[in-house]
């Protein structure tokens, strides 16, 4: 059904299946929800499915390539709709008119997405019908109201402030042990942060929460020394997925997502082995989530970072039928309340399935110590992939949620021991920090020459005040700053390209790549900290 309403003085067409006007705009109703507009649009806005999925916005004659390799394609993008090359997005999408405003369409329920048809912003669910808001504004105005709308449906974060954060990760990956996490704790004992975050590397196994042989002592007695020196314990787990050699895979396969025929869905390939997910919607899979949850708490970790979460919600055949974004909302509903009190971070999160049960959301791709891979953006066109630039351009077309949760950007870099950012790079990470308020770094203090140990110092104390000026541009106490120049995408070499996402895809080279990045992390280990 047609109905016509009239927008900022624009004149629209709306089809749903009911429409009325409400305080943001329009509040349509239907299992589709579509706008005719009333101009070609200039760009469109990309919204991805989750925290490393590409946001940003595209011309609206553009055609983004599909990420490679495709093994890797349930972790970066939605897999339901990762073969429509129309430019598209999840939950919401909004189009730039000629004079600068923008028409935005968005969803208030889940297992939605958003396409540009032509000259038609096309929403449409993957189950019954839901509410749309339709608005027209400029950008901030826009995007602002579609925050408000979505507020009363699924919530906000519990904490005003979001801590500042130490994190193992960017500096010792998964080799993180017992006595080099002691000697850092020393190091960083007396510095601004709040908490002091392990991440990957402490567990026997992806889907074994349980401490390795490096740390004989237990995560709780680590956990009780990191408290002892003032900060609150963090802990890194990835709980929806369950990896082969793991013997939660082992002794209950039936736990496992499957697909229509039986098979268990695909969660990408990391740490050199498949993985697959947990099937949210089975109770005894809610059951050993909260159990899990409850544990960590009883271990005395206070500040939680979830990861690969995307695994709840991929397409498949979940227990009772249940919705898959329903079914992951309700897993993270779970662990949300097993957890208590303890400080929530959802990583590769489904974005709006995640808002209302994490206090923070991460908003792009993993940040590394590089700028910009040329595999990865000249060869496989995946902009999902780690790297500082992936990282800002994502986290900067995320910034309209921050009313809704803190929107984590990763760490920024002071280091130039085994960094390559140059001081420009390392700049535009930390002011994107600024402009989050989300602070965090992995550097350890041994490494960091003292005019870089004094800028972290500088900048864990400073409460600086941000005030966006333009798409790109802030100023951060009265200095100007601008991201642009992370945005554009870099145009990809197709037939080079295509060989190494070929090759790419190939488990038999990704598991030589990983046993590679395993002996460098180990040289790396002896060179750094023989002396322990």
């Amino acid at each position: 059904m047609t109905h016509r309403f009239e927008l900022d003085g624009i004149a629209i067409d709306a089809q749903a299946d009911r429409a009325a006007r409400c305080p943001e705009g329009i509040l349509l109703h239907g299992t589709e929800a579509a706008l005719d507009l009333p101009f070609p649009p200039v760009r469109f806005y990309r919204h991805g499915w989750q925290s490393w999925s590409l946001t940003t916005w595209q011309g609206s004659g553009d055609r983004i390539p599909r990420p490679k390799p495709a093994l890797l394609l349930p972790m970066q993008t939605d897999p339901r709709h990762v073969r429509d090359d129309r430019p598209n997005g999840s939950w919401v999408g909004a189009a730039e008119l000629p004079d600068g405003r923008i028409l935005l369409l968005g969803a208030l329920g889940l297992e939605t997405h958003v396409a540009l048809d032509g000259n038609r912003l096309r929403g449409s669910s993957e189950g019954g019908p839901v509410e749309w808001i339709a608005t027209v504004g400029s950008e901030t105005d826009a995007f602002g109201r579609y925050a408000s709308a979505l507020l009363p449906v699924l919530g906000r974060g519990r904490t005003d402030a979001p801590p500042r954060v130490w994190c193992s990760w960017y500096s010792l990956y998964t080799a993180i042990d017992e006595r080099i996490l002691r000697r850092v704790l020393d190091q960083v004992t007396g510095m601004p942060f709040e908490v002091f975050q392990v991440d990957d590397g402490w567990q026997a196994g992806i889907g074994d929460w349980e401490a390795n042989r490096k740390f004989p002592a237990g995560v709780a007695a680590l956990a009780a020394g990191i408290r002892a020196a003032g900060f609150v314990p963090g802990l890194w787990l990835a709980p929806l997925l369950a990896a082969p050699s793991s013997r939660l895979h082992r002794e209950h396969p039936e736990w496992l997502l499957r697909d229509g025929k039986g098979r268990p869905v695909s969660a990408g390939f990391n740490w050199g082995e498949p993985l697959h997910a947990l099937d949210c919607a089975r109770p005894e899979v809610l059951a050993w989530l909260a159990g899990l949850m409850r544990k960590v708490r009883a271990w005395g970790f206070g500040y939680a970072k979830l990861d690969f979460l995307y695994a709840g919600a991929l397409p498949g055949v979940h227990e009772a039928g249940m919705p898959r974004e329903a079914a992951y909302r309700n897993a993270l509903r779970v662990m949300r309340e097993a957890l208590g009190d303890a400080y929530l971070l959802a990583c590769g999160a489904p974005v709006v399935p995640s808002l209302g049960l994490c206090d923070g959301l991460r908003g792009g791709p993993d940040v590394e110590s590089e700028w910009d891979l040329p595999r990865d953006s000249l060869l496989l066109a995946n902009y999902a992939a780690p790297g500082a630039r992936n990282a800002v351009r994502t986290t900067v077309h995320r910034l309209w949620l921050d009313p809704l949760v803190h929107v984590d950007p990763d760490v920024a870099f002071f280091r130039s021991h085994r960094c390559s950012l140059d001081p420009y790079q390392k700049q535009m990470l930390r002011d994107l920090a600024s402009v989050c308020g989300f602070k965090a770094t992995s550097d350890i203090p041994e490494w960091l020459e003292p005019g870089e140990r004094a800028e972290l110092l500088q900048f864990l104390a400073s409460r600086l005040r941000a005030a966006r000026t333009g798409r790109y541009t802030f100023t951060v106490d009265g200095r100007r700053i601008d991201f642009s120049p992370a945005v554009p995408l870099r145009r990809p070499v197709p037939l080079v390209g295509g060989l190494v996402g070929w090759l790419a895809g190939r488990p038999v080279v990704l598991r030589c790549f990983d046993r590679m990045q395993r002996r460098a992390l180990a040289r790396m280990m002896i060179e750094d900290f023989a002396g322990i």
